[in-house]
């Protein structure tokens, strides 16, 4: 560990070389790096979805730089330190494993996560549901909304019940579309949505995941195809839906 702790310092004392003598770090602020922040957060989500392990360790590194410059800023501000910060993550965990650091018993990850929603209701909470980011992508939030109104338990049984309501739900979109209300048919298909995500987790699959791996599936053979139009000498747009679909179904056997 002596060496992780070198590390760390040095990039502390980066950060205060940088914070001091750089023009463009001594302007910067929480809300200027709150982008920034977001934008390398999903450059690690892509790098984790790729499974790309150099990008991944790439990723975060910028984190932790923003991380160290945050507590930089906050104790310029005198709102808090590195330190503070620390120890208050360490604090958390030691509160929030009472089946590590004291005599509470747990049979699973099941047990663990719903002692985590108990201890954090104790903590002043006023719903397990308050700690969900409003800011989410509402895929990810319907996920942890999911995951935290089981720990009190607010669940479906099995896997057959959740997609019996998608079914359901799905009938109620058809319905809602046949009568042409537009705000009906949103409310709806967000039900549909909420439904699948909800029996993704029962699959112990991660919806957001498995969307953004079909959205990479789909740019890479759109993309292809493309290519293979220009080389055939045509466009996308001066071929016909048939001619696309024998090139895409091509693509996809390869």
């Amino acid at each position: 560990m002596q060496a992780v702790t070198d590390e760390f310092k040095r990039l502390i004392n980066i950060m205060d070389d940088l914070r001091e003598k750089c023009p463009w770090d001594k302007k910067q602020t929480i809300q200027t790096l709150r982008q920034l922040t977001i934008e390398e957060t999903y450059e690690l989500a892509d790098a984790i979805t790729d499974e790309d392990w150099k990008g991944i360790k790439e990723e975060l590194g910028d984190l932790l730089l923003h991380i160290i410059f945050y507590a930089k800023i906050g104790t310029e501000q005198n709102q808090f330190t590195l330190q503070e910060v620390i120890n208050g993550v360490c604090e958390k965990l030691i509160t929030r494993h009472p089946h590590i650091y004291g005599d509470v018993k747990v049979e699973d990850a099941e047990d663990v996560s719903k002692n985590w929603e108990k201890i954090k209701m104790k903590e002043g909470k006023k719903s397990v549901l308050s700690g969900v980011p409003k800011s989410l992508p509402s895929m990810v939030k319907a996920m942890r909304l999911q995951e935290k109104s089981k720990q009190v338990g607010f669940e479906w049984e099995n896997k057959e019940q959740v997609w019996a309501k998608v079914e359901e739900e799905n009938n109620e979109l058809l319905e809602a579309v046949a009568s042409g209300d537009k705000n009906k048919m949103e409310d709806e298909l967000g039900d549909v949505f909420f439904s699948l995500v909800n029996f993704a987790r029962f699959l112990q699959l991660d919806a957001e995941n498995a969307l953004e791996r079909t959205n990479k599936k789909f740019m890479y053979r759109f993309t292809k195809m493309e290519e293979e139009a220009l080389g055939n000498g045509k466009a996308l747009h001066q071929m016909t839906l048939e001619e696309m679909d024998a090139i895409w179904n091509k693509i996809k056997k390869q």
